[in-house]
């Protein structure tokens, strides 16, 4: 696997939350849900829809507008015949990564790292 998990936790632009963390035009930074499902290895986006189901729970439980986190989008993605289908996806904030990360399956060597990269504060 090209993304092997190591021992020692990875840091900086070694983390793989890292390296799929986009910024947006005014300088924030987000990561798609899409993309955030592949590295936690949900194979099925379907199921990776009920963590940030989960998720979005607890964000309203604690206070927070879940738009001011998790925003609703449509990308359109390729397939076969070089024809393009809309799929559903989210952009999320560090925050709604925490709650995503804190919803996701423990037995993954890779939740652990996330719980570890979102844990702590960036800014």
């Amino acid at each position: 696997m090209a993304n092997e998990i190591t021992k020692t936790p990875p840091t900086g632009n070694d983390s793989p939350f890292e390296r799929i963390k986009k910024t947006n035009e005014a300088g924030n930074e987000y990561w798609s849900s899409r993309d955030f499902a592949q590295i936690l290895g949900y194979s099925d986006y379907r199921n990776f829809e009920q963590v940030i189901k989960k998720a979005k729970t607890a964000c309203f439980n604690s206070g927070h507008r879940i738009e001011d986190h998790f925003v609703d989008i449509t990308d359109m993605v390729g397939i076969g015949s070089g024809a393009q289908r809309p799929v559903s996806s989210v952009y999320m904030s560090r925050y709604a990564c925490y709650l995503i990360i804190q919803n996701a399956d423990p037995g993954k060597e890779i939740v652990a790292l996330g719980q570890t990269y979102f844990a702590v504060e960036k800014g």
